[in-house]
């Protein structure tokens, strides 16, 4: 029942703060800056670097937003949250959109009364084991204790997991993906349990990942998305359409290479549309003919993106996998710019 309250409280909240802020865009420009809820740390999503920059793949998406509105992708504020506090945050007005490893769910969206805008990383959620335990499937973590975060759909999806299969577990409730790096490290779990994403991403930071197995098993399906407060649809329109003009950008071979080029006008109407050479989409939006443009040239495309935090050759790893285009069998598809 306590569970039931605080979502209701936190709906009307959300829903209170989206009415009060239906001219997000005038804020945050007034304000000069875009404040973005990120994790309170994921390398290769976002993380601080050595010099205290925030970077990553989740954090791009930010700077793309920031560039599209004021041309500066460095005019934004990272706001660290945990799966506790995200949606607090949001719906307090504490941060104009989130963009921190989010799950798109029912609740959430209608209950919770936010817009999730798009996905920007298909995942599911997966099992990390120490290769000591000669453990190769989740079938046999029965009796496991297992480290999750409160707070995220993982909770739920694990109960479910091992319901379904007649199997007991204990719980180790931890808040931070630091804690549970921590807590796991120190034996205090057998397992560790969170999006397929974040355990390649925990486990590259360790001093031996070799020493650590992902087993196979997808246990659900996570839809990872930025999302804003209800009530202000041309906001939500912003952040949609930034995300969509990375993904329609690496199927239309814009990089941030080239976009300048090609802004200069080309053969292809879409591409002319997109980077502002032809029509008023900015205009639609209240923003600059530029705004795509400066959102690509500050970030790359999609594909750039990806690559260059959470790919292959990165130390995360990560295949295009559902994350590729949809020319090349994945489930990125942009709708179009007309």
């Amino acid at each position: 029942m306590k569970k039931s309250v605080f979502l209701g409280t936190l709906a009307v909240a959300g829903l209170a703060a989206g009415f009060a802020s239906a001219q997000t865009l005038a804020e945050v420009q007034a304000r000069g800056s875009l404040n973005c809820g990120v994790t309170t740390g994921l390398t290769g999503f976002a993380a601080p670097n050595a010099s205290g920059e925030w970077e990553g793949f989740d954090v791009g998406l930010c700077r793309a937003v920031a560039a599209a509105i004021f041309g500066d992708a460095t005019a934004v504020e990272f706001v660290p949250t945990t799966g506790q506090t995200r949606f607090t945050a949001l719906a307090s007005g504490e941060v104009d959109m989130l963009a921190r490893n989010t799950t798109w769910t029912f609740s959430r969206d209608v209950d919770l009364a936010f817009e999730f805008v798009g996905v920007n990383y298909y995942d599911g959620q997966g099992f990390m084991v120490p290769r000591a335990l000669n453990v190769s499937s989740a079938m046999e973590l029965d009796g496991a204790t297992v480290c999750i975060q409160t707070g995220t759909t993982t909770e739920l999806n694990l109960a479910d997991f091992f319901s379904s299969n007649n199997m007991s577990y204990e719980p180790v409730p931890i808040e931070t993906n630091a804690e549970a790096q921590q807590q796991y490290l120190a034996g205090a779990c057998d397992v560790y349990t969170t999006d397929a994403s974040g355990l390649a991403a925990t486990r590259a930071t360790f001093e031996d990942p070799s020493a650590h197995v992902v087993l196979p098993e997808i246990v659900s399906k996570e839809p990872l998305g930025p999302l804003v407060r209800h009530g202000d649809n041309e906001w939500a329109d912003i952040v949609r359409w930034t995300l969509n003009a990375l993904i329609a950008a690496e199927e239309l071979g814009i990089t941030s290479a080239n976009v300048n080029e090609l802004a200069a006008g080309t053969e292809n109407p879409e591409i002319n549309r997109i980077l502002g050479t032809e029509g008023d989409l900015g205009a639609m939006l209240g923003l600059d003919a530029a705004w795509a443009r400066n959102a690509i040239a500050a970030v790359g495309n999609y594909g750039e993106l990806f690559e260059s935090n959470i790919g292959e050759n990165t130390p995360i790893g990560l295949a295009r996998g559902l994350n590729a285009q949809w020319t090349d069998g994945g489930l990125l598809y942009s709708p179009p710019f007309r």
